[in-house]
């Protein structure tokens, strides 16, 4: 997993509440357990007309938020099912932090474990981030993850809550396996014990 430290970006404006996970990757894309190629699938229900053309009106159509790393998003972003089809897709993308006053819990947490930052910020915080994002590619969002803080383009800062463990992770790029492997000395040194003690 890529760790996460200083993240700068133009940000895309979602004015959406209860975006569920199927309206982030809808089910026909639920068939691969591939991380890779769900890209194309994120929001296709949004992002493209019946006969497969983009959808003009759609954020992450409109030039100046194709290449968006951030994500600015409405109330209780990751809500439905559990699927962890929608990190992985939203990470495809090439986003790798959403920011929003709310979020489900597993999606919130399947989020870490992907490399992907959530943010959550007030509700007054959010309509500042909207008004900046809202600037296209004339305003771009700094987010530091050590500092614990958003910077907007006229300077103004946003400052973050973030579980400390967490932060940890997420600064070093540790999901579960990397956590356990950074344990590795001392589960070989115990299997080693153990296997001694098995053969006296």
């Amino acid at each position: 997993m890529d760790k996460f430290t200083v993240l700068e970006s133009v940000a895309a404006p979602l004015r959406i509440i209860n975006v569920d996970t199927d309206m982030i990757i809808p089910k026909q894309y639920l068939k691969t357990i591939k991380r890779t190629g769900l890209g194309r699938g994120l929001f296709s229900e949004m992002r493209y007309r019946e006969d497969g053309s983009e959808n003009p009106d759609f954020v992450l159509n409109q030039p100046a938020y194709r290449n968006a790393k951030i994500l600015i998003a409405g109330d209780n972003f990751g809500c439905g099912s559990s699927r962890e089809h929608a990190p992985w897709a939203l990470l495809d993308f090439g986003i790798r932090c959403v920011i929003s006053t709310s979020f489900a819990d597993i999606f919130y947490n399947n989020c870490f474990q992907n490399g992907i930052l959530p943010i959550k910020v007030s509700p007054e915080d959010l309509e500042k981030l909207f008004d900046d994002a809202s600037r296209g590619s004339n305003a771009t969002l700094t987010v530091d993850l050590e500092a614990q803080e958003i910077r907007g383009p006229d300077g103004g800062r946003i400052h973050f809550e973030i579980d400390p463990f967490k932060k940890h992770c997420m600064l070093n790029g540790l999901d579960g396996i990397g956590l356990t492997m950074e344990k590795a000395p001392a589960i070989d040194a115990f299997e080693k014990k153990l296997s001694e003690r098995a053969w006296a």
